[in-house]
């Protein structure tokens, strides 16, 4: 997403705007004031006099609200500006902004203060491309109030402004005629509600009423106050990290998202703009990340997940008895089956992963009784590795849509229609097996016998999962070892082939614990090497490859949070070097983002560029990329839970120095991790 726009969220409720608070939307720029899956304001322009406002400076410290200081007219007036104007804006469960005129002259001024509203109603995905409404638009003018509609059917959707200042209200907008005395002030406060509306005319929110969605400003500020206080407590002698780190909290703060089915729970939300909703794969890898930072938000991810899982055969929304949904949207296009997200379940990897989620989750908070509260939902996921997740019976996870008309193509985390390519560029054939697939399924199966064995009394299920995990990682070492390059195919076609473009996919095989141990090494050469190490990260393809593009979505790019789990799989394998290595290039590359780190950034060359290259269309915040920043001071610490007692093993390079991450939480209470360039093994 651009860089020159500003943004204020809370969950899935978001503001996008210019920088002088402006909305204007058009299909190359997503601004709008969006909440679940739907734009409620596309049009929110101000003019005072008739004159645009431009800038002087903008104050958005806080991820839920945001101050512009703007003057009228070209910057060629500012030192002669006679007034000004204060934009100050939130969102707390709806969309306010107190408007500020500033009279800054000897004598009482008369203002025509104009703000221009309008709503598309179209789902987040469709901003992109040119409104086609199915329903009907309305418009209504009443008492300090303008209402702008949409309805389709029994789908409504609603936005209400309200204002605090009496004003001239039109179909279009509202318009003060004020008058301000000399070196004084006048203020008007807008309301702007998003209802999604039932048939009956009420609200849906009203009827759950979410406490996360029902709160305050100043109740926001507490919340994150809190947040912060509770959260470990980082000094490091490397700034940028410790920028990071402050950065990062504050973002998954603002991703907590409240899904209407768990009102009162908080998962993470994936990321601002186009994934600002439940995303399984995303929530359940930014849970993963954040384990040691926040892990009520593990919790909130299994149950959320747990209560969706599938249960029947449904192909229109790839739904398989066992499997972890996808994703879950409220817009338009999924309430009339246009699209199938109302859950859809195309991806093969958040089902493993949610049984890998589910015992680390343990193995941090000693939490045995949601452990075995969603047994019944592990087993479920387990069955479907080999039920469904088989598809041509020889052991491996493959995928292949169920949906042709709108399902995903590729169903692994590389969604892309072209990532998953062999050396020469050209596409598989379906069904596809990639390789990260079965690390993850290899995983789900150990711990999965962990958990049999310890929380559900069922030592003969643990000893056939241990087997099984055992007989795949023979077989993959087998058949996906590509030996005229020493790597791991990126995955099997459908006949078996190995596809053989070397990709960042052979970084997640090290965390999942599938690598044999004499294959470690060259996997670790090939990560950090100059094909696939950019000198800022792992690219998600290898430059050489057919279809390599340093600014290809999962074709070349950097990703923080795949270079995440790339940086834990090398530690665990014993590199903790290269592991630094890779932290060292995300949190350099941070830097340069002003502490937040997109969800991609270019692919080229550390030493072409001199600075990362932003991808256009990232989100921003990414959760994944925000849980990078944990996952990676997880690594570069060596944090491993062990028992009721928490393992700390520091590997850091120069730039660290010492490292100081304080009052970790987990099943031994509170504790601290200490480490520098030469601190050896304890137990903290």
């Amino acid at each position: 997403m651009r860089s020159d726009l500003v943004r204020i969220l809370d969950g899935n409720i978001f503001v996008v705007s210019y920088g002088s608070g402006d909305i204007e939307s058009s299909p190359a720029v997503p601004c709008g004031f969006f909440s679940f899956d739907t734009r409620f304001l596309s049009k929110w322009v101000l003019t005072v006099d008739g004159e645009r406002l431009h800038a002087l400076a903008t104050d958005d410290l806080k991820y839920f609200a945001v101050r512009f200081f703007l003057v009228p007219g070209e910057p060629t007036h500012y030192l002669d500006a006679k007034v000004s104007v204060l934009r100050e804006r939130s969102v707390a469960g709806s969309f306010q902004e107190r408007l500020t005129v500033l009279n800054h002259s000897d004598e009482p001024a008369d203002f025509t203060v104009r703000l221009e509203a309008d709503s598309d109603f179209i789902p987040v995905l469709g901003v992109a491309q040119p409104p086609n409404p199915a329903g009907r638009t309305y418009r209504s003018v009443e008492v300090g109030c303008l209402r702008l509609g949409y309805e389709r059917e029994r789908f409504r959707r609603e936005t209400a402004i309200i204002t605090s200042q009496p004003a001239r209200i039109d179909e279009h907008g509202l318009t003060y005629q004020i008058r301000v005395e000399p070196h004084g002030s006048w203020s008007t406060t807008l309301h702007v509600r998003g209802s999604v509306l039932r048939p009956d005319g009420a609200d849906v929110r009203d009827r759950i009423r979410p406490p996360r969605r029902q709160r305050s400003e100043p109740q926001l500020q507490r919340d994150l106050d809190q947040w912060l206080d509770r959260a470990p407590k980082l000094t490091c002698d490397w700034p940028a990290l410790t920028s990071i780190y402050r950065r990062s909290l504050v973002d998954l703060a603002a991703l907590r998202y409240s899904p209407l089915t768990l009102p009162d729970q908080a998962m993470p939300a994936a990321g601002l703009p186009w994934a600002a909703t439940i995303i399984g794969r995303d929530s359940i890898l930014t849970s993963f990340q954040s384990l040691h930072i926040a892990p009520e938000l593990a919790a909130a991810t299994l149950r959320m997940l747990g209560v969706d899982q599938g249960s029947v055969l449904d192909d229109f929304r790839d739904e398989e008895p066992g499997k972890i949904l996808r994703e879950f949207r409220y817009g338009e296009r999924a309430a009339f089956e246009e699209r199938p997200q109302s859950p859809y379940f195309g991806s093969a990897d958040a089902t493993p992963l949610y049984v890998v989620l589910l015992d680390e989750y343990e193995r941090w908070t000693g939490d045995v009784g949601l452990v075995r509260e969603f047994e019944d939902e592990a087993r479920a996921a387990l069955r479907w590795i080999d039920e469904y997740g088989d598809l041509l019976g020889d052991g491996y996870v493959r995928y292949q849509r169920r949906n042709e008309r709108t399902g995903l193509e590729n169903q692994c985390w590389k969604e892309s229609w072209d990532s998953i390519s062999y050396r020469d560029g050209t596409l598989p054939g379906l069904p596809r097996a990639t390789c990260e697939l079965q690390g993850y399924a290899y995983d789900a199966k150990r711990r999965g016998a962990r958990l049999a064995r310890e929380f559900w009394g069922d030592p003969v299920y643990a000893d056939r999962l241990e087997r099984e995990a055992a007989e795949l990682k023979q077989r993959f070492n087998r058949d996906f070892w590509v030996a005229d390059g020493e790597y791991y195919a990126l995955a099997l076609d459908a006949d078996g082939r190995q596809v053989d473009a070397l990709s960042s996919n052979i970084g997640h095989l090290l965390w999942s614990g599938i690598v044999d141990e004499s294959r470690a090494g060259k996997i670790a050469e090939h990560l950090l090497g100059p094909r696939l190490f950019s000198g800022w990260g792992v690219r998600t393809l290898a430059a050489g490859e057919g279809r390599y593009n340093p600014l290809g979505y999962h074709v070349g790019t950097v990703w923080p949070a795949d270079n995440s789990f790339i940086a834990w799989g090398l530690r665990r394998y014993g590199y903790g070097r290269e592991a630094a290595r890779i932290a060292e290039g995300i949190i350099d590359a941070g830097d340069f983002f002003d502490g937040r780190l997109p969800e991609a950034f270019g692919g080229y060359d550390r030493e072409l560029t001199r600075h990362p290259v932003q991808y256009p269309t990232a989100s921003s915040p990414y959760a994944g990329s925000t849980g990078a920043a944990f996952l990676l001071l997880r690594t570069v610490l060596g944090l491993k839970p062990y028992g009721e007692d928490l393992v700390v093993d520091p590997e850091l390079s120069e730039r660290f120095g010492r490292v100081e991450l304080l009052d970790i939480p987990g099943r031994w209470g509170r504790l601290d991790a200490i480490g520098n360039v030469h601190t050896d093994a304890r137990r903290a």
